[in-house]
């Protein structure tokens, strides 16, 4: 198949299992590698930045994080700096998409972003359902509502088991960021 006929299509990875933003990095490595153009948008995920990052802009992937500070999502609930952090993800969301110019474009958390009320879903779905036919676009995050999987040509759900957060083993640098 020619890059002129290849379709993009829409990929989901949620649940409440560890590996999604994981899933979703694994294939725009794999994407860059195969000279695609790449955009890993992340809607809520602010404060020190994951350690694999770096290597996708090494890879020349486009990296934009909007997020300044830690979610409120984590603790408290929706700050004023997660709304202003997650308007402007689905911003670059809708320019990036509509215009064409990338072959990937990940939405790292958009599915928490929608969920939580700090992005307008309908938006949302529309910039992806009008997308250029070559555009793959990934959403990944808890609670993915009814209407993004209905969206979607592809779900995965990531389901825990067993995490070692639960004996107390903290988030490890280059392991879970």
């Amino acid at each position: 198949m020619s890059e002129a006929d290849r379709v993009g299509l829409v990929q989901v990875y949620t649940g409440d299992g560890k590996g999604k933003t994981t899933a979703a990095v694994g294939l725009a490595v794999r994407a860059a590698g195969a000279g695609l153009k790449v955009l890993f948008l992340q809607f809520v995920k602010g404060g020190e930045r994951s350690s694999e990052l770096a290597m996708l802009e090494r890879l020349g992937v486009r990296v934009e994080r909007p997020a300044r500070a830690s979610t409120g999502l984590l603790g408290g609930g929706p700050t004023d700096e997660d709304r202003r952090a997650a308007a402007e993800a689905l911003a670059v969301a809708e320019d990036a998409i509509a215009s064409g110019a990338y072959d990937l474009v990940v939405l790292d958390e958009a599915c928490v972003a929608a969920a939580a009320g700090l992005v307008d879903e309908r938006r949302l779905l529309d910039a992806i359902a009008a997308r250029p036919v070559h555009v793959e676009v990934v959403l990944t995050g808890r609670g993915a509502s009814e209407a993004i999987l209905e969206a979607a040509d592809l779900v995965t759900e990531m389901r825990s088991h067993k995490h070692p957060y639960e004996r107390g083993v903290p988030a490890r640098k280059g392991i879970e960021f």
